[in-house]
Order: structure tokens, then sequence, then C-alpha cells
């Protein structure tokens, strides 16, 4: 076989597009690899598609392609531009290599979208030699033409969680579909506005906000007004994790004003907010020398360990139960914090018992928030929230990209 029908098969070119040359330099480390069309050719109209034109005026485009070996690789090519005699007149043909407008080939883009998912853009650029914005560009093609082509039409179970997009009060909203467990929407803000935009998204989608049973979120009273409007027959439930760091914030507050008054409490922080069975052994027997002492601290604590007891209740009649025997012990409990604490959690005491009608939580928001943010720390942040959503999307949002391979 002749090097340039090898090339050819190799970049599975067929009619009209053949190799018309090949241009090696070991010094330049570089390998140009020219393309051309068989003289005659016919073209199918890139609009209507019904009819054959001769090329009207051609257009030489370059591309980069996959290396060779540890070589830089480009496709060159004249791009024909046909006149249809339907009257659609003089289009641009599509070549099969790249997608238009792109300056790489669909394989190289593939290459990048893999290394995305793995590594941050930064350095995908300086391994490929092109700049960040470059690769930027065909990570959001991808991942917008995916979500596109996305169906909510499904989707009846929604939780909804912020994660921090820079340092100070920035924050994205997210929203998942729970059984699925796959990234929905991504959209800047965690207001009343935020849970709007995704009604929105919801129904470009093919999703009804009619159809949204239940919607699991944090107490935050914009969430919970924007599902009141936009979600007008689901239930919310106020998410396990939220609910515990309430307590948790309480136990806290409680030993900041203790150890005011006794050095028993020092370097003990971290303690307080692990449960039992995540603390090491020698937290266990400093815990276990703690508890001799009549702590108030030691007292919110056992107060937010009970309060764990709810979630493993069999059903909303034996949690509201619990729940009440359990709110009038915190509100006895003559810690301030603690009762507080306990009035917010009566505040939203519909919300809380809905736990019985899914246990519906956004923990597996906080574990690919996790995800989020480990990403983010390799990259050393995010220029703006649009690639921090983006990054998402790739991380959670089970998306077909239809790459080729």
């Amino acid at each position: 076989m002749r090097q340039c029908e090898l090339f050819a098969e190799a970049l599975g070119l067929s009619e009209p597009w053949e190799v018309a040359g090949i241009e090696f330099s070991p010094e330049n480390r570089r390998l140009d690899i020219h393309i051309d069309f068989v003289r005659g050719s016919v073209f199918p109209c890139p609009v209507c598609g019904k009819s054959e034109a001769k090329p009207y005026d051609t257009t030489e485009r370059t591309w980069r392609h996959l290396d060779f070996f540890q070589h830089q690789a480009y496709l060159h090519a004249r791009v024909p531009r046909v006149q249809c005699p339907r009257g659609c007149g003089v289009k641009k043909v599509p070549v099969p290599w790249s997608r238009p407008g792109s300056g790489f080939t669909l394989l190289f883009e593939a290459f990048i979208m893999t290394l995305a998912r793995e590594m941050p853009v930064a350095a995908i650029g300086a391994m490929i030699g092109e700049y960040d914005t470059r690769v930027w560009r065909v990570i959001h093609h991808y991942v917008e033409k995916a979500r596109d082509e996305a169906d909510y039409s499904e989707v009846e179970q929604v939780a909804v969680d912020e994660t921090a997009s820079r340092r100070g009060h920035n924050y994205i909203s997210l929203f998942f579909d729970v059984p699925q467990k796959r990234l929905l929407f991504g959209v800047e803000g965690r207001d009343l506005r935020a849970v709007a935009s995704f009604s929105q998204d919801l129904q470009e989608h093919g999703g009804d906000p009619e159809m949204i049973e239940q919607v699991c979120c944090d107490m935050s009273p914009a969430y919970i007004k924007g599902v009141d409007i936009h979600f007008p027959n689901a239930e919310i439930t106020f998410d396990r994790f939220h609910i515990m760091k309430i307590m948790a914030h309480a136990v806290d507050l409680v030993r900041r004003e203790e150890a005011k008054e006794t050095d028993l409490l020092r370097r003990t922080r971290y303690y307080w907010l692990k449960n039992p069975e995540n603390l090491t052994a020698a937290q266990k027997r400093t815990m276990a020398s703690l508890t001799k002492h009549n702590l108030k601290t030691a007292r919110a604590y056992q107060i937010r360990l009970t309060l764990r007891e709810f979630f493993e209740q069999p059903d909303r009649a034996s949690g509201e139960a619990f729940l009440k025997r359990w709110y009038f012990w915190a509100t006895h409990s003559r810690l301030p914090p603690v009762i507080e604490a306990a009035k917010t959690i009566k505040r939203h005491w519909e919300g809380v018992l809905n736990w019985f009608a899914g246990r519906l939580t956004t923990g597996l928001l906080e574990g690919i928030n996790s995800l989020i943010q480990a990403a983010k720390a390799r990259a050393r942040g995010y220029r703006t929230n649009r690639n921090l959503i983006t990054m998402a999307y790739l991380i959670a949002g089970k998306l077909e990209y239809g790459l080729p391979t």
C-alpha cells in the first residue's frame, strides 16, 4: 500500500476525499497531511441535502490532529463551497474529520474531552501546546450540545444544594435527579432566581414542573419559596445532612462559650463535631474522660447524637412521636444554642417529617460537591462560573457526548 493510501486509510477518508501529499519534518517535530478531493467531484447541498453540485470555489483550511508519535500532526485541505441548483445559495461543504468552525479534528477533540475529566484544563493546554481558552471552547461545545439533547421528561424527584465558586459569598446552585444520580442543571447564585431558572430549563428538556413530587434541599428561605412557586405539587424534604449540621453548629456554639470557663475543652473542637464511630482510639479515650465532668458541651453533644435516631424510625408516625420527645428535651436543656436549633427544626416541622415519604437526602450532592471542589483545587480555581458549571456537568452530568473513537 502506498504512503498516501495508508494515511487515507488511517484517517478513515472516503470518496471524494483523498490524501494528496505528506510532509514530515523531524527538525520541527511536525507532520503535515494534505487532503484534497478528486477532480470533477460533486457534493450534496449542505442545506437541503437533496441535490448535488460542483464546487463553486475553495478555501484552504488547517486542523490540528492527534500527535504522530511525538510529532504534532496537522491536516490541510481545500474546502469547497457549492451552489445548490435548488436555490439554497452558495454554502461551504462540511468535512467529515472536523465540525464546522473548529480548528481541531474530531479525534483531537475527543482526546481533549477524555483528558478534561481527569486533569485541569490549564494542564491539558500545556501538554498539547494550545491555549487553555481554545481547550475550554471545545469542552463548552460538547457539554452544551449534550445538554441540548438531554431528556428530563421522567424527572420526579430533585435535590438541590449550593457549592462555593470562589472565596467569599459566591455560589452556584446544583439541581440533581435523585434516582438517576445525575446533575440536571447548574446556575449562578442560590436564590429564588436559581430555582426559576431550573424550572425553565426543565421544561426546555421535556420535563414538567408539575410532575416534580419531591424536592430535597436545605432550609434556605429562597429555595423554599422557589419550590412553592415553581413546583406546586412538590413536597419539600429537608435534608438529613443539613438538619444534623444545624445541631452540630449548636454544639460548637455551646463549646465555644464553655471553653471560656474551663481548659478541659482545649483542642477538642473536632471531637464534638464527629460521630462516636468516627473517632480515633485516642479521641475516644479523651471523650470518655470528658464525660466524667458535668460539661454543658457533653449534654449538647448527647442531644445531637440522639437526634440521629429520628432518621432510623420505621415510619412517619413513629418519627413524629420521637421528634416531639426530642424537641421537649432540647428546649428544656437550658442551652440557648441548642434551644434555637430545636426551634429552627420546629419551624420546618413538616419538611423534616417528609423524610419518611421517600428518605431523600442531598448526601449524593455533598459527595459530588467534594469532587467538584477537588477539581477546582487542582485547577487553582476557575476564571468564570461558566467554567465551573461546565466542569460539574463533566463530573456528574452523565451526558452522552457522541465522541468518535
